[in-house]
Order: structure tokens, then sequence, then C-alpha cells
């Protein structure tokens, strides 16, 4: 039997597909390695969404060369949105390359390492209009055994300017309810206590006559216990349906990821988003009406193309007003192939990227410092997740707002639901007492 050892960079939806391709190989009879030194594929599944991502995974492919000194037979491949960003150029670029398989493509996997073994060199990277990997029962890879995540749909039609998923992932489409319900239960009745139901663009989930607050309706009806999650939403598409369904179930978790990506309206037309500040702000209400207790998370962006400092200054306000949680928070990257890349000049400096940057950062930091502030002597319902880093004496957890959460271990097991009183907190982490 040979061994495949998989690494993934990015997304949780490229988490979620070294799952799908773990599946495929295992079924084909392959076994999974637990260090890359005892394979004979090393897989890299890849993000191209920033060049930094890219550069991680050149590095990597680098490195693995005296690792294939040492093994001759070792052969790497690479997989996911890079693969199908740059396609056979990338064997050209990375000589220790022997096969690039795209999004889409995973089921050919068994006939292209047949393919690589015998000396050829392979590339599959044709996007699909249908492929959803639905009748595909994931092989859950190193998880707690407590969360998992569940793609509902693959690609993405938005056009975001700068951004590179449409052309690595293709359009749309979406799982039937039902299979998605089932691996819900399957993962409930295996002891999995979460499920994350994932997207580029959840909520245009759509399925014949079942829309995402639908959906939403059916998993969360598998049982009480299960708790449920989702990533990532696009404002335009946040509705008030879906808000209504997430507020009749206790068991849909109050965490909302809203990108922003600019608090401009002049950027956010720029950048086609598709709404203005004023909307996304009523969805904000929105959000604050039906789910008092939700938390509200983001992505932005910082130095998009022409981006004034009174563009930026706009961004800030935005924070400010709507008090986010936590942010991811980038320096703007331009992604070739898209529409910024073909239209748009990439004309912010780079230190003034970082200046504007640094600034976002600084201000989430101390909005997020003061939120949990405000938490201190509030009990919530922590599902446990195992030991602390930083003591064996300890646990963390997560409650409904995706904060975590640290306490002293006492009689809790990972895998259960305890309360923990807020007693301390720093800007990222809450810390409590079991209230037993």
């Amino acid at each position: 039997m040979e061994h495949i050892y998989i690494e993934t960079y990015g997304c949780q939806m490229n988490f979620a597909d070294s799952e799908v391709i773990a599946a495929i190989l295992t079924k084909a009879g392959y076994g999974m390695a637990n260090d890359a030194a005892e394979a004979d594929f090393i897989l890299i599944n890849t993000c191209a969404i920033r060049d930094n991502a890219e550069q991680r995974v050149r590095h990597r492919v680098r490195e693995l060369r005296a690792l294939q000194n040492r093994r001759p037979g070792l052969r790497v491949g690479v997989l996911g949105c890079m693969a199908e960003r740059l396609q056979s150029r990338l064997m050209a670029e990375e000589d220790n390359v022997s096969f690039v398989c795209g999004p889409d493509a995973y089921r050919r996997l068994p006939e292209m390492l047949v393919q690589v073994r015998r000396g050829q060199t392979a590339a599959e990277v044709e996007l699909s209009t249908t492929e959803t990997y639905a009748d595909i029962e994931p092989v859950r890879l190193a998880g707690n055994g407590i969360s998992a995540y569940i793609s509902i749909m693959r690609g993405c039609q938005n056009y975001c300017a700068y951004c590179v998923v449409p052309y690595t992932r293709g359009r749309e489409r979406s799982r039937n309810p039902e299979t998605i319900v089932h691996e819900a239960r399957t993962l409930f009745e295996q002891g999995y206590r979460e499920v994350t139901l994932l997207g580029q663009n959840v909520n245009s989930y759509s399925c014949g006559d079942t829309g995402f607050p639908e959906l939403m309706d059916m998993v969360a009806g598998v049982d009480p216990k299960l708790r449920v999650r989702f990533a990532t939403s696009h404002p335009k598409d946040l509705s008030d349906r879906l808000l209504e369904v997430m507020a009749a179930h206790e068991n849909i978790c109050r965490c909302i990821h809203l990108p922003v990506q600019s608090g401009s309206n002049r950027m956010l037309k720029l950048m086609n988003r598709k709404y203005t500040v004023e909307w996304y702000l009523d969805r904000v209400a929105a959000i604050r009406r039906y789910l008092p207790d939700c938390s509200i998370t983001t992505d932005v962006i910082a130095g998009f193309s022409t981006e004034t400092l009174e563009d930026h200054e706009a961004t800030l306000e935005l924070f400010r007003q709507v008090r986010y949680d936590y942010a991811y928070m980038f320096k703007y990257s331009l992604r070739e192939g898209t529409y910024a890349w073909k239209h748009l000049a990439d004309d912010i400096p780079e230190e003034e990227k970082t200046r504007r940057l640094n600034e976002i950062i600084a201000l989430q930091g101390e909005i997020a410092l003061q939120n949990n502030r405000k938490e201190l002597g509030n009990e919530y319902e922590v599902l446990v997740e195992g030991e602390s880093h930083r003591s064996k004496e300890q646990l963390f957890g997560r409650n409904s707002q995706n904060k975590v959460l640290v306490f002293d271990r006492g009689d809790a097991e990972p895998g259960t639901y305890r309360r923990v009183r807020v007693e301390n907190c720093t800007a990222a982490t809450l810390i409590g007492q079991l209230v037993q």
C-alpha cells in the first residue's frame, strides 16, 4: 500500500476539500501517512487568494526537494486554487512538482497518481458547473472529533474586482439539501457536537425550493445539542428570513461573519461589492434587532486601487460604528486574471498599505478588548474543545458567539457543554471559571 500525506493551506473550504481528497484516495486503496517523511505522495492543497499564500506554498515545495533527494520515489503534487490558477505552468516553474489538480478534478486523482508513478507528469484543471462531491463522505483528518466542516456549495460568481476565486473555483453550484442533512446527522451520531456549513457565499445557497434559511432550519433540526455555524456571508444576500430562522433555533450560533472590505462607497463600487455602506449598516442593524447577543466579524482590505486617505478614514469610522468582535485584516494583493489586474492600477505604495493596515489592526484591537471587558461577569454555555495551549490544567472552548474561553479543567471533558463565568479577558480570549 502506498501512502498519501496531505498538507493544507488557506481557508476552511480547503480543509474541507482535503477531507474529500482523503476519502477519494482511501477508497482507491491508498493509506494516509501521519508524516511527510513516511509518504509516497505529498499533496499540497493550496490557496491563491493572496500572493503571500502562494509564496508560502512555493517555499514549502522547494523545501521538499531535500526530502525527495533522500527518497527518490517520493512525488509531490499541488492541488486546489493555486494549481487551477497556474496550471501546468507551475510544474515548469517548480521542477520537483509531478502533478497539478484543480478543485473540480479530485475524482481523477487515483488515475493521476498511477500516471505519475509510471514516470509521467499530469495536470487536471478543468472547472465544472456541476461537481459538488455530494456523494463522498469525507475522511475527517486531524480534527478534534467535536467540530466538523460541511461544504454545502462550491464556486462563486460575484466577481469582486480583487478576487481570484471565481476563476479558480468556477461558478456557484449547491449540494442537494438531503445530503447535507444526512452528513450533519451522521456526524452527530459519531459524537460531533458542532458543524460549520461552508461556501464562498453560503447565503446564496439554492437547490430547488430550498434556500439557505430553509437549509439552516433543516440542519438545526437534526438535534438541539448540535451547534450550527456558517461561513462566509455576503452582505448583499443576508436576509431577514435567515435572521428569523437563527432567532428560532438556540443551537444556531450567534455569530455572523460579514465581510465589508471597505467603509467607502467609492471603494465598494470599484471593488464590485454590489452594496453600499448604508446597505451594510442596515444589515448590521437587522442582526442587532433579531439577535441582540450576536457577534459580528468581518474582512477588510487596506490599500485597494486608488484608495485615498478619506476612503481609509471611512473604513476606520465604520469599524468604530459596528464595533466588530474580530476582523481578518489584509493589505491589498494584486491577483493575476482578476478585473483589478486587467483594469485597475495597484498604485498605493507598499509602505502606505502597511501603515493603513496597522491603523486598522490597532483600532480593532482596542475595540475587541473593550467588547471583551463588557463580558466580565457573564455566564456562557461553552462547548469544551480541548486543553489550553498554555497549561494542561486548563481547557478551552467557544461560546455561541465564537469567542474562546479558557478555564480551569475541573471535571469538564472535551465534547461536553459546560457553563463558564467570565472573570478576566484579553483582546482575543475570555478567561473564566466553571459554574458548578
